[in-house]
């Protein structure tokens, strides 16, 4: 989702990268709530961090607590962000499923729209 928003918010700004410690196809449900908002992340591959060793960033960011732990130092100066969001998928049954993937949808999309406007400020936002 972040993914998302990011290039779907900031694309002449940013050249975005996602990847992560254990990656696995993206949810459905995430597909299904980011089309609610009008972002279609069907298209999207999930990729193993380890892909990007080696590569210079100038943020990092992660998201879900032990990604913190796991993400690699990547070379060189970069600013790196960790915003603790509970991962959706890990919510069951129909309803309360779609109403958390909702919750977290809309968490990320307010830190990237606070990232977005506000990337010199101290962070976490």
């Amino acid at each position: 989702m972040a993914e998302g928003f990011l290039k779907h918010m900031t694309p002449d700004e940013f050249e975005v990268s996602s990847a992560g410690t254990d990656p696995a196809q993206v949810n459905p449900a995430s597909v299904r709530t980011m089309q609610e908002v009008g972002i279609d992340i069907s298209g999207q591959k999930p990729e193993s961090v380890n892909k990007y060793a080696g590569t210079k960033f100038d943020y990092v960011i992660t998201v879900c607590g032990d990604a913190k732990e796991t993400c690699p130092v990547f070379p060189g100066k970069y600013t790196r962000i960790h915003w603790d969001i509970e991962d959706p998928a890990k919510s069951s049954g129909t309803d309360g499923e779609a109403l958390t993937f909702r919750v977290t949808r809309e968490i990320i999309r307010d830190k990237i729209e606070k990232f977005s406007k506000n990337k010199e400020m101290q962070f976490p936002l």
